[in-house]
């Protein structure tokens, strides 16, 4: 089930490469998606073309184990050159030899992150920074390294690295460890695109919102745009906030932060009672919510926008499952692309290996 890629005559490499991206998170729809092997794929074909890159993580990857299964995980392949951004505890058990550049003073539980240049090829642990201000941080002295491209390791549980606040595009990672068969995989990855990939808002209602998406909170207008309410509340406490506004002219709501179920039934209740009610979030990565929830919202009249769209760079699928049932690699593939023609979506096994047909 350890499926490696190569690189050779990557369509998904050079749409990346078109597109001009200097930052783009990998996030996988769960795990053993494929993610890991998305990732390689990419630090391959930036190595091979001698783009300068850099890796970090949200969270921890390249451990040789799964700590949920316990099942053998593909590991993190870095190249000589690569400039890799990890937590100090990581780097006794790293298979290639690297050089320290710098200390960011930043700690996670496995150590400080510090900045390391591989010098060979081979497998490394990355355990990166957990809060997207600290992430910021981290990638901003990856650029002082000479990066040209990072490329963020992640899942959509921890998706805020994939946020247009931090990167400039996503690689969302698909495939059988969703369960079912081929439909159900189809189904359930529309149903995550539709969320994280909402409109952006207009100019005008932008400008409108700009302060709480700038200094975070809670915004409310009327029908006029007139100001009902600003705060800079945690997005967990909004709930009763904008409830008290139940009985205004409610017209547009904006909120900074995630939203989860709770803060939606709250939304749906104002909905019910102030009809064609705009909702203005960050942007995709913050609504933990289901597909569902979106459609009946859009049906019943509710306008659902971000304040920055998120850039799909691609999809790739694995028709691999640490479950079994593992699913036909070519007939995945083009159902993913038939479903999907709007996106470069990819198998980079079968990139490499077209020959072997259905291998996990």
């Amino acid at each position: 089930m350890n499926r490696q890629a190569a690189t050779g005559g990557s369509a998904l490499w050079h749409r990346i490469r078109q597109r001009r991206l200097t930052t783009l998170a990998v996030v996988g729809m769960t795990k053993n998606t494929g993610k890991t092997v998305a990732l390689n794929h990419l630090l391959a074909c930036a190595a091979r073309d001698g783009v300068a890159t850099g890796v970090t993580s949200i969270g921890r990857d390249g451990e040789e184990r799964d700590q949920v299964f316990s099942i053998p995980k593909p590991p993190v392949l870095v190249w000589p050159g690569s400039i890799v951004a990890t937590a100090r505890h990581t780097l006794p058990r790293a298979k290639a030899r690297w050089k320290l550049l710098a200390g960011t003073g930043l700690a996670s539980p496995m150590g400080e992150i510090v900045i390391v240049r591989a010098l060979e090829h081979g497998a490394m642990e990355v355990a990166g920074a957990s809060r997207g201000s600290d992430q910021q941080e981290v990638l901003a002295q990856l650029r002082q390294c000479g990066c040209a491209l990072i490329v963020l390791d992640g899942a959509l549980g921890r998706s805020q690295h994939a946020s247009p606040a931090i990167a400039e595009g996503m690689i969302l990672a698909t495939g059988a460890a969703l369960g079912g068969g081929v439909p159900d995989v189809i189904r359930k990855t529309r149903d995550r695109l539709a969320i994280l990939d909402i409109p952006q808002a207009g100019p005008e209602i932008l400008a409108r919102c700009d302060a709480v998406f700038e200094h975070r909170g809670v915004g409310i207008w009327d029908r006029t745009g007139r100001p009902l309410f600003r705060a800079d509340i945690a997005t967990l406490n909004a709930g009763p906030a904008l409830l008290a506004f139940a009985g205004r002219e409610v017209a547009m709501i904006a909120v900074s932060g995630a939203v989860g179920k709770a803060l939606w039934l709250t939304i749906d209740a104002l909905l019910a009672r102030h009809p064609g009610l705009t909702l203005v979030v960050a942007d995709g990565t913050k609504l933990f919510i289901e597909h569902a929830d979106v459609t009946r919202f859009r049906n019943q009249g509710g306008s659902l926008l971000a304040s920055r769209r998120i850039t799909i760079a691609g999809i790739t699928v694995n028709p691999c499952s640490p479950h079994g049932g593992h699913l036909v690699a070519e007939e995945l593939l083009g159902a993913a692309r038939l479903a999907f023609p709007e996106h470069q979506v990819a198998d980079v096994i079968l990139e490499r290996a077209p020959t072997k047909t259905g291998v996990c």
